[in-house]
């Protein structure tokens, strides 16, 4: 076993847990998981205090995977997170942990789909639940003994769940569970109303806390780029023709998607090759040999593939996806500024990800500014200055060596001077376009701004308005309807608890809600015109802090 392997395998895991980390290539325990993963795996109840991004999910998951046991075919961990998008990686999580474990299974459980397959699973005798409250909270109203074999519980980020209105949910799901369950709990803070949670439903448990140390990659200039996945590739292409490399690393998430993108590099004529765990040793070296020698400009790697990569001609590290968490995002960008030299590091945001931007910068403790991709302008000058550059070194003496020979293609062609030079110039750019029109229309560029949904900027400064002006509805932008439910202030609702609920069991991404407003005794919601009647069908059994929720389209007379 490698020595980076070596901390994972003083805790005398399951062998085919150990193998499932080896293979990811995590190197040593992070703090979080050095001090939990005894504690959960000698049966204790805990309460670990931990931001995001300090390697808390393998904190629990390794643990909990070493006590399932695969031959009986039933429910055995249930994990609780807050929102759809992380019980998916949560689940995602569990199953890279699990692949060498034959017969352990993982369900998802959230809204925005179908409630069939989810509690077919479960029945079928998945191990791993992993859901969001109110869709658990729906199975257990169809099937309330569901969670009847469950022994292990996880509360992830359980700050967040009690922000979005979940108490009444939990407290549901707490009396469906055995009272003899071991129970963990994650929460970034401990407010009171966690302790009590703690105090109701733990016993004797123990107490981890871990300081998330700023990582600082101070020798690295960072920047981020919104745009929707579809159009990642286009993005790629746009800013190479601006960014002024000499050797760069791209990282994705798949092994497919490596392929995929050094395959369009390589049609568009840079010399690029993928990285991946498929990829023979021998191979591996040769690749990396080329991008030190200058062969290759371009790898495009997985992270695994990555791992030891340590090429100092790397100036640039494109992340094209988002990296799981902060530690393998700074390990990323680390492939390059090595050396004392500066690195440029680009990272590709999609609308659902800007909360894990969020997340890097405060582990980082930087700011990861926004770009923008270039426009045609910037193409034209960028492609016109790499002509610059590679022709200066030639103009010195080749009127010398080759001034004769241009006297007598103009008298055997028949042309100037001015149309050979720019004939030959455009056999030298291969076709290139070299004008703003050419490359307008040689491919669309992305636009500049992902969309954010159709409301307007905030401005700081409003005027006041009226009782009535306030109350009254505000006018809806196009492709909205306004939707109404009874609960209001009065039932202890916030504009956070509806939208929390919604994006949950709606399954839509944020920017596709618009305006809350949250009066004494209703609220006011802005949904997407366009499945509405659909949505509200989805939405039609959700609870909001214990309440159902019964939107109901809004007529305006």
């Amino acid at each position: 076993m490698t020595q980076e392997i070596g901390g994972f395998a003083a805790f005398n895991l399951n062998p085919n847990i150990l193998a499932a980390v080896t293979a990811t290539g995590y190197e040593e325990p992070s703090a979080i998981q050095q001090q939990s993963i005894p504690i959960i795996m000698a049966g204790h109840d805990m309460i670990g205090q931990a931001q995001t991004g300090t390697g808390k999910t393998a904190a629990f998951a390794l643990p909990i995977l070493h006590r399932i046991d695969p031959a009986k075919r039933e429910p055995q961990a249930l994990i609780l997170a807050p929102t759809r998008e992380l019980a998916l990686q949560v689940a995602t999580a569990f199953e890279t942990y699990a692949k060498q474990m034959p017969g352990v299974t993982v369900v998802a459980v959230y809204g925005g789909a179908p409630m069939g397959p989810q509690l077919k699973a479960i029945r079928n005798g998945a191990q791993i639940v992993v859901a969001t409250p109110g869709r658990l909270c729906d199975h257990l109203r169809r099937d309330e003994k569901v969670l009847a074999t469950v022994n292990h519980l996880v509360l992830d980020e359980a700050d967040e769940m009690l922000k979005l209105g979940f108490m009444d949910d939990l407290e549901v799901i707490f009396k469906s569970l055995p009272a003899t369950r071991q129970t963990v709990l994650f929460s970034a803070t401990l407010p009171q109303s966690i302790r009590a949670i703690a105090e109701r439903h733990l016993r004797d448990p123990q107490h981890v806390k871990i300081q998330t140390k700023t990582q600082t990659v101070t020798a690295i200039e960072q920047a981020h780029l919104l745009v929707h996945a579809d159009q990642k590739t286009s993005a790629v292409l746009s800013l190479l023709e601006v960014e002024d490399f000499d050797a760069l690393i791209m990282f994705v998430r798949t092994k497919q998607a490596t392929l995929d993108l050094a395959s369009a590099l390589e049609a568009k004529g840079y010399k690029a090759a993928a990285l991946n765990g498929d990829i023979a040793q021998n191979q591996r070296e040769r690749v990396i040999d080329s991008l030190k020698d200058g062969r290759l400009d371009i790898v495009v790697a997985t992270d695994v593939a990555a791992r030891g990569l340590d090429v100092p001609r790397i100036t640039h590290v494109f992340n094209v996806d988002m990296p799981y968490d902060p530690e393998s995002y700074v390990h990323r960008i680390g492939r390059t500024g090595r050396a004392g030299r500066e690195g440029r590091a680009l990272l590709l945001v999609t609308p659902r990800e800007r909360r894990m931007l969020q997340v890097i910068e405060r582990v980082t403790g930087q700011k990861v500014a926004e770009v923008r991709l270039p426009d045609a302008q910037a193409v034209l000058d960028a492609r016109i200055k790499k002509l610059t550059n590679s022709l200066s070194p030639l103009v010195a003496d080749a009127e010398s060596t080759h001034g004769e020979l241009l006297d007598r293609l103009t008298t055997d062609i028949g042309c100037s001077p001015r149309a050979l030079a720019a004939a030959l110039l455009r056999k030298a750019t291969n076709g290139q376009a070299l004008t703003l029109g050419a490359i307008e229309k040689e491919r669309p560029l992305v636009p500049n701004n992902a969309p954010r949904g159709d409301r307007p900027e905030r401005s700081g400064d409003r005027p006041e308005r009226s009782d009535r002006e306030r109350r009254a509805p505000v006018p809806l932008a196009e492709g909205r309807a306004r939707c109404r439910t009874a609960l209001g202030a009065r039932d202890g609702i916030a504009a956070k608890n509806l939208l929390g609920a919604i994006l949950n069991e709606g399954g839509l991404a944020r920017e596709a809600i618009g305006r809350i407003q949250v009066r004494d005794s209703f609220s006011l919601v802005e949904l997407p015109e366009d499945g509405l009647e659909r949505l509200l069908t989805k939405l039609k059994d959700t609870r909001v802090a214990g309440k159902q929720l019964k939107l109901r389209r809004y007529r305006e007379d």
